[in-house]
Protein backbone atom coordinates (compact mmCIF):
# COMPACT_ATOMS: atom_id res chain seq x y z
CA UNK A 1 0.00 0.00 0.00
CA UNK A 2 1.24 3.35 -0.78
CA UNK A 3 2.12 5.82 1.99
CA UNK A 4 -1.33 8.10 2.45
CA UNK A 5 1.07 10.58 4.08
CA UNK A 6 3.15 11.16 0.90
CA UNK A 7 2.08 14.88 -0.43
CA UNK A 8 4.46 15.02 -3.69
CA UNK A 9 3.37 16.95 -6.06
CA UNK A 10 0.31 18.26 -3.72
CA UNK A 11 -0.43 22.19 -3.78
CA UNK A 12 -1.14 23.12 -0.34
CA UNK A 13 -2.70 26.47 1.78
CA UNK A 14 -2.12 27.40 5.49
CA UNK A 15 -3.63 30.50 6.98
CA UNK A 16 -3.02 31.43 10.29
CA UNK A 17 1.04 29.88 9.11
CA UNK A 18 3.56 32.29 11.44
CA UNK A 19 3.11 30.84 14.56
CA UNK A 20 1.09 27.94 16.56
CA UNK A 21 -0.86 25.08 15.11
CA UNK A 22 -1.09 26.58 11.55
CA UNK A 23 3.02 26.83 11.49
CA UNK A 24 3.19 23.19 12.59
CA UNK A 25 0.93 22.21 9.64
CA UNK A 26 2.99 24.16 7.46
CA UNK A 27 5.94 22.36 8.15
CA UNK A 28 4.37 18.61 8.27
CA UNK A 29 3.21 19.55 4.90
CA UNK A 30 6.48 20.56 3.54
CA UNK A 31 8.38 17.77 5.05
CA UNK A 32 5.67 14.97 3.52
CA UNK A 33 6.77 16.62 -0.02
CA UNK A 34 4.08 19.40 -0.77
CA UNK A 35 4.64 22.79 -2.10
CA UNK A 36 3.01 24.87 0.65
CA UNK A 37 1.75 28.72 0.23
CA UNK A 38 2.04 30.24 3.80
CA UNK A 39 -0.42 32.85 4.46
CA UNK A 40 -0.58 35.24 7.67
CA UNK A 41 -1.64 38.88 8.00
CA UNK A 42 2.11 39.19 10.15
CA UNK A 43 3.70 39.38 7.05
CA UNK A 44 7.51 39.44 8.22
CA UNK A 45 6.94 36.35 10.35
CA UNK A 46 5.66 34.36 7.74
CA UNK A 47 7.83 35.25 5.40
CA UNK A 48 10.44 34.60 8.05
CA UNK A 49 9.07 30.93 8.89
CA UNK A 50 8.78 30.35 5.35
CA UNK A 51 12.46 30.91 4.67
CA UNK A 52 13.71 28.17 7.35
CA UNK A 53 11.41 26.18 5.25
CA UNK A 54 13.13 27.21 1.77
CA UNK A 55 16.59 26.49 3.23
CA UNK A 56 15.80 22.81 3.84
CA UNK A 57 14.54 22.32 0.22
CA UNK A 58 10.94 22.56 0.64
CA UNK A 59 8.69 24.06 -1.97
CA UNK A 60 7.23 27.57 0.13
CA UNK A 61 5.41 30.58 -0.36
CA UNK A 62 4.93 33.01 2.09
CA UNK A 63 1.94 35.28 1.50
CA UNK A 64 0.45 38.12 3.64
CA UNK A 65 -3.29 37.66 4.22
CA UNK A 66 -6.07 39.32 6.65
CA UNK A 67 -8.72 36.79 6.19
CA UNK A 68 -11.32 38.76 7.57
CA UNK A 69 -10.89 40.57 4.36
CA UNK A 70 -12.51 39.59 1.37
CA UNK A 71 -10.50 40.85 -1.07
CA UNK A 72 -7.06 39.71 0.08
CA UNK A 73 -8.30 36.25 0.65
CA UNK A 74 -9.76 35.62 -2.98
CA UNK A 75 -6.25 37.63 -4.20
CA UNK A 76 -4.03 34.60 -2.18
CA UNK A 77 -5.73 32.04 -3.69
CA UNK A 78 -5.46 33.16 -7.15
CA UNK A 79 -1.78 34.23 -6.43
CA UNK A 80 -1.22 30.25 -5.62
CA UNK A 81 -3.33 28.86 -8.59
CA UNK A 82 -1.15 31.26 -10.79
CA UNK A 83 1.53 29.89 -8.92
CA UNK A 84 1.40 26.73 -9.02
CA UNK A 85 -2.24 25.70 -11.16
CA UNK A 86 -4.54 23.88 -8.69
CA UNK A 87 -5.02 23.86 -4.74
CA UNK A 88 -4.84 20.21 -3.63
CA UNK A 89 -5.27 20.60 0.52
CA UNK A 90 -6.09 23.52 2.52
CA UNK A 91 -6.42 24.46 6.38
CA UNK A 92 -7.87 27.14 7.16
CA UNK A 93 -6.52 27.85 10.67
CA UNK A 94 -6.25 31.52 11.29
CA UNK A 95 -8.29 33.04 14.09
CA UNK A 96 -8.14 35.06 17.68
CA UNK A 97 -9.16 34.34 20.82
CA UNK A 98 -11.75 36.97 22.26
CA UNK A 99 -11.12 39.39 25.15
CA UNK A 100 -12.50 38.26 28.48
CA UNK A 101 -15.67 39.68 29.50
CA UNK A 102 -19.30 38.50 29.79
CA UNK A 103 -21.88 38.43 27.04
CA UNK A 104 -23.72 41.91 28.11
CA UNK A 105 -20.61 43.87 28.29
CA UNK A 106 -19.00 42.63 25.04
CA UNK A 107 -19.03 45.52 22.37
CA UNK A 108 -20.22 45.34 18.60
CA UNK A 109 -16.65 45.94 17.66
CA UNK A 110 -15.25 43.19 19.59
CA UNK A 111 -17.94 40.70 18.30
CA UNK A 112 -17.19 42.20 14.70
CA UNK A 113 -13.48 41.30 15.19
CA UNK A 114 -13.79 37.77 16.21
CA UNK A 115 -16.43 36.20 14.19
CA UNK A 116 -14.71 38.22 11.47
CA UNK A 117 -11.56 36.07 11.75
CA UNK A 118 -12.59 33.48 12.56
CA UNK A 119 -15.78 32.57 10.78
CA UNK A 120 -16.23 34.82 8.39
CA UNK A 121 -12.61 34.73 7.76
CA UNK A 122 -13.30 30.27 7.16
CA UNK A 123 -16.56 31.43 5.03
CA UNK A 124 -14.10 33.79 2.72
CA UNK A 125 -11.27 30.91 2.29
CA UNK A 126 -13.65 28.09 1.85
CA UNK A 127 -15.35 30.39 -0.84
CA UNK A 128 -12.42 30.52 -3.09
CA UNK A 129 -10.82 27.41 -2.69
CA UNK A 130 -13.85 25.83 -3.13
CA UNK A 131 -14.07 27.28 -6.49
CA UNK A 132 -10.89 26.03 -7.38
CA UNK A 133 -11.38 22.74 -6.06
CA UNK A 134 -14.71 22.01 -8.25
CA UNK A 135 -12.69 23.35 -11.14
CA UNK A 136 -10.36 20.36 -10.67
CA UNK A 137 -12.54 18.11 -9.43
CA UNK A 138 -10.70 17.11 -6.14
CA UNK A 139 -9.50 18.92 -2.95
CA UNK A 140 -9.34 18.61 0.73
CA UNK A 141 -10.41 21.32 3.13
CA UNK A 142 -9.85 21.29 7.01
CA UNK A 143 -11.77 23.97 9.16
CA UNK A 144 -9.68 24.96 12.49
CA UNK A 145 -12.45 25.08 14.76
CA UNK A 146 -12.43 23.75 19.03
CA UNK A 147 -13.34 22.24 21.96
CA UNK A 148 -15.22 25.34 22.39
CA UNK A 149 -17.33 24.55 19.39
CA UNK A 150 -18.85 21.48 21.97
CA UNK A 151 -20.04 23.41 25.05
CA UNK A 152 -20.07 26.87 26.17
CA UNK A 153 -17.40 28.96 27.71
CA UNK A 154 -18.29 32.30 29.94
CA UNK A 155 -16.72 35.30 28.75
CA UNK A 156 -15.62 34.43 25.79
CA UNK A 157 -19.47 34.54 23.62
CA UNK A 158 -17.91 35.67 20.25
CA UNK A 159 -15.16 33.24 20.61
CA UNK A 160 -17.57 30.35 21.34
CA UNK A 161 -19.91 31.08 18.88
CA UNK A 162 -17.69 31.47 16.02
CA UNK A 163 -15.98 28.12 16.49
CA UNK A 164 -20.13 26.65 16.85
CA UNK A 165 -20.45 27.98 13.40
CA UNK A 166 -17.14 27.14 11.94
CA UNK A 167 -18.40 23.45 12.57
CA UNK A 168 -22.08 24.36 11.28
CA UNK A 169 -20.25 25.64 7.73
CA UNK A 170 -18.01 22.53 7.82
CA UNK A 171 -21.31 20.08 7.86
CA UNK A 172 -23.27 22.03 4.85
CA UNK A 173 -20.19 22.48 2.75
CA UNK A 174 -19.37 18.85 3.14
CA UNK A 175 -22.78 17.59 2.07
CA UNK A 176 -22.50 20.30 -0.74
CA UNK A 177 -19.35 19.46 -2.46
CA UNK A 178 -18.40 15.51 -1.30
CA UNK A 179 -20.42 14.28 -4.62
CA UNK A 180 -17.82 17.03 -6.18
CA UNK A 181 -14.60 14.99 -5.19
CA UNK A 182 -14.20 17.78 -2.33
CA UNK A 183 -13.48 16.88 1.33
CA UNK A 184 -14.46 19.07 4.00
CA UNK A 185 -13.83 18.73 7.68
CA UNK A 186 -12.79 20.37 10.69
CA UNK A 187 -10.54 19.96 13.57
CA UNK A 188 -11.24 20.58 17.66
CA UNK A 189 -7.99 21.02 19.37
CA UNK A 190 -8.06 21.50 23.33
CA UNK A 191 -5.85 22.93 24.99
CA UNK A 192 -2.98 23.17 22.70
CA UNK A 193 0.18 24.88 23.74
CA UNK A 194 0.76 28.07 21.62
CA UNK A 195 1.02 31.46 22.17
CA UNK A 196 -2.74 31.84 22.06
CA UNK A 197 -3.03 29.55 25.06
CA UNK A 198 -0.83 31.21 27.00
CA UNK A 199 -2.37 34.81 26.34
CA UNK A 200 -5.81 33.70 27.88
CA UNK A 201 -3.93 33.44 31.44
CA UNK A 202 -1.89 36.60 30.96
CA UNK A 203 1.18 34.48 30.78
CA UNK A 204 0.55 33.40 34.27
CA UNK A 205 2.69 30.15 33.97
CA UNK A 206 1.21 28.84 37.16
CA UNK A 207 -2.39 29.36 36.13
CA UNK A 208 -1.47 27.52 32.60
CA UNK A 209 0.47 24.56 34.05
CA UNK A 210 -2.50 24.02 36.53
CA UNK A 211 -5.05 24.22 33.36
CA UNK A 212 -2.91 21.67 31.55
CA UNK A 213 -2.84 19.47 34.60
CA UNK A 214 -6.52 19.39 34.56
CA UNK A 215 -6.35 17.33 30.94
CA UNK A 216 -6.92 13.89 31.58
CA UNK A 217 -3.66 12.68 29.40
CA UNK A 218 -2.02 15.72 32.13
CA UNK A 219 -0.53 18.14 30.17
CA UNK A 220 -1.23 20.58 26.67
CA UNK A 221 -1.04 19.25 23.35
CA UNK A 222 1.43 20.40 21.19
CA UNK A 223 0.50 22.05 17.90
CA UNK A 224 2.02 19.41 15.94
CA UNK A 225 -0.25 16.98 17.22
CA UNK A 226 -2.89 19.14 15.31
CA UNK A 227 -1.25 18.90 12.66
CA UNK A 228 -1.09 15.45 12.10
CA UNK A 229 -4.96 14.88 12.36
CA UNK A 230 -4.94 17.43 9.31
CA UNK A 231 -2.96 15.62 7.12
CA UNK A 232 -4.81 12.81 8.32
CA UNK A 233 -7.98 14.27 7.24
CA UNK A 234 -6.47 15.67 4.07
CA UNK A 235 -4.88 12.03 2.87
CA UNK A 236 -6.21 9.29 1.12
CA UNK A 237 -6.38 7.44 4.94
CA UNK A 238 -9.39 9.14 5.06
CA UNK A 239 -10.98 8.77 2.30
CA UNK A 240 -14.41 7.97 4.11
CA UNK A 241 -14.37 10.73 6.52
CA UNK A 242 -16.78 13.52 5.26
CA UNK A 243 -18.30 16.49 7.31
CA UNK A 244 -16.57 15.49 10.89
CA UNK A 245 -15.14 17.49 13.44
CA UNK A 246 -12.63 15.75 15.13
CA UNK A 247 -11.73 16.46 18.46
CA UNK A 248 -7.93 16.12 19.84
CA UNK A 249 -7.85 17.14 22.90
CA UNK A 250 -6.04 14.78 25.30
CA UNK A 251 -9.50 13.59 26.55
CA UNK A 252 -10.76 17.19 27.92
CA UNK A 253 -14.38 16.36 26.15
CA UNK A 254 -14.87 12.41 27.37
CA UNK A 255 -16.04 13.68 30.75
Amino acid sequence: MNNPFDFRGKITLVTGAASGMGLATATAFAEAGAAVVMADFREEAVTTEASKLTSLGHIVIALRCDVSDDVQVEQMVQRLVAEFGRLDAAFNNAGVMARIVPTADSTREEWDRVTGINLRGVWSCMKYELRQMERQGSGAIVNNASVGALTGNPGIGAYIASKHGVVGLTRTAALEYIKKGIYVNAVNPGLIDTQIARDVVSGNEQAYSDIADQVPIGRAGRPEEIASAVLWLCSPAASYVVGQAITVDGGMTVG
